[in-house]
């Protein structure tokens, strides 16, 4: 029995809405110290950009992330802010 390499994958571009909206859940890895925790936030912050998903005010409490050293409604403020600068540039 062999073991194959797993598929390669192809990088986001840098100018992609995900790209940006990873990166933006990614400033925040001292209150998030696990990396599920970031990629289930990115993913409903994407949704959310896209007009599909709740509010980082709802997010912040429905997506049961672990915040640490940040309350919830700090979190999703700075969330909120993020997200007003990103819409600004899209």
């Amino acid at each position: 029995m062999t073991t194959l390499p797993p598929p390669s994958v192809n990088p986001t571009p840098e100018q992609s809405i995900e790209k940006k909206v990873y990166d933006i859940v990614d400033k925040f890895k001292e209150h998030l110290p696990v990396v599920n925790d970031r990629y289930r936030l990115g993913f409903t912050l994407y949704k959310f950009v896209k007009g599909e998903g709740d509010p980082p005010e709802v997010l912040v409490k429905s997506t049961k992330i672990k915040l640490h050293g940040i309350s919830e409604a700090e979190f999703a403020k700075k969330l909120s802010d993020e997200i007003k600068i990103l819409k600004g540039l899209v």
